[in-house]
């Protein structure tokens, strides 16, 4: 199907989500929350050969591990829906008014931003996250994934749109593009006639790509090279293991720690216990010279790789004089997603909540917090890296804009 019948169906289903309400959206994605369950079989099918050709073409461990659905994990893509129903419809909320004095009132409320499109790499999840956080905020959305994950969000897809069949909506408020080449997101990038806004969600390059090239609007979820900062004041063991948590937990994943910075006082004590816990899970560490003269197994650290989300058992080591240098540190090489200051000094943490210029930023909690759920948010397509419209998880709220509402009875100026 060529792009522009996409956009044209989108818009279509656009204009039929203006009359839907929240009972309607609601019971669609109760459907599409059953539909997946039901068909668990048939997702992980066609996953396990999408799998198998990945791991063919030399997939790396990390990657794989995004691609990988699971019973559970398609049991948590369901529950993941289920909870999205039970948060607040965002469209239509008043969010302020007044009464001019010539005697109309106006009011601002929040209105759906239209049509979505979403550029993803291999991550089959994100087909029904980014779907139901669109439909739930009243927006049709053009999903383009990854060749590596198309089996799998084609068959996801399918149980969305059926689901939405089955509840009386547009099958079209949710569309995955079959075409999975380079043209097919080069065209959404700039189909200003159909879509409103295009939210890449994936590796630097595709991020990269989109923001350069895009004649849409783009809201920009950020890669996460995360740092997390042992200040001279810090609790080591409480630090040890917020490091191994942010690193080890689930390294393939954004809010996953890339770059360790140290003071230069409590180097000697915390590196050595740092690198051991670490190396109970085979990290390697990019170490700069003086942190290589403290521990032994480390390779030596580069700029590039100060800068660079390994996205995998891998982490960058620094040694600083002082919080500012850390900061100065962290504001060169940063992503801007998530930092933390690991200290026991109520000066330092403030300075460091105060300086650093992150969509999140931590005293002694481990970066892979960064996330709607467990900000008490609920679902989120991404972490936006960006400062216009939306900053941090990027959820309902942020996929609607705003109307004003004018009442009056003939005014004229």
């Amino acid at each position: 199907m060529d792009m522009t019948e996409y956009g044209k169906r989108a818009v279509n289903a656009k204009v039929f989500l203006r009359n839907a309400g929240t009972a309607d959206k609601n019971r669609a994605l109760e459907f599409i929350a059953d539909e997946l369950e039901a068909n668990e079989e048939k997702i992980l099918q066609e996953n396990a050969a999408d799998l198998e050709k990945a791991e063919k073409n030399g997939m790396n461990p990390t990657m794989l591990d995004r691609l990988k659905l699971t019973p559970a994990r398609i049991k948590g893509m369901a529950q993941g829906v289920r909870e999205i129903i039970a948060l607040p419809d965002p469209c239509g909320r008043i969010l302020s008014g007044n009464r001019n004095p010539k005697g109309f009132t106006v009011e601002k409320i929040t209105v759906p931003l239209g049509v979505i499109a979403v550029i993803y790499e291999a991550r089959p999840n994100v087909t029904a996250d980014a779907a139901a956080l669109c439909l739930k905020s009243g927006n049709a959305v053009i999903l383009r994934g990854g060749k590596e994950a198309f089996l799998s969000n084609n068959a996801i897809s399918e149980c969305m749109r059926s689901a939405l069949a089955k509840a009386g909506l547009e099958p079209d408020c949710i569309q995955l593009v079959q075409d999975t080449s380079r043209d097919s997101a080069a065209a959404l990038m700039h189909m200003n006639e159909y879509v409103d806004v295009l939210i890449p969600r994936g590796g630097a390059g595709l991020i990269k790509a989109c923001v350069e090239s895009s004649t849409v609007p783009v809201i920009e979820t950020g890669t996460g090279n995360c740092h997390i900062y042992v200040d001279k004041d810090a609790d080591i063991e409480k630090a040890v293991e917020i490091i191994y948590n942010a690193k080890v937990s689930r390294p393939s994943v954004c809010n996953a720690c890339e770059s360790l910075v140290i003071h230069r006082d409590i180097v000697k004590k915390a590196l050595p216990l740092i690198k051991d816990r670490l190396d109970g899970a085979n990290v390697i560490m990019h170490a700069d010279e003086e942190a290589a003269k403290i521990v032994s197994g480390t390779v030596p650290a580069t700029q590039e790789d100060f800068y660079k989300e390994y996205l995998g058992y891998e982490i960058s080591v620094k040694i600083v004089g002082s919080v500012d240098e850390a900061i100065a540190h962290i504001d060169k090489y940063s992503t801007g997603h998530s930092e933390c200051i690991v200290t026991e000094s109520y000066t330092a943490a403030e300075k460091f909540l105060r300086e650093v210029d992150s969509a999140a930023v931590y005293v002694n909690v481990s970066t892979r917090f960064t996330d709607g759920g467990e900000f008490g948010f609920g679902a989120e397509i991404g972490i936006s890296t960006q400062k216009l419209h939306a900053r941090g998880p990027l959820g309902l709220p942020e996929l609607t804009t705003v109307k004003y509402i004018v009442r009056g009875s003939g005014q004229v100026r």
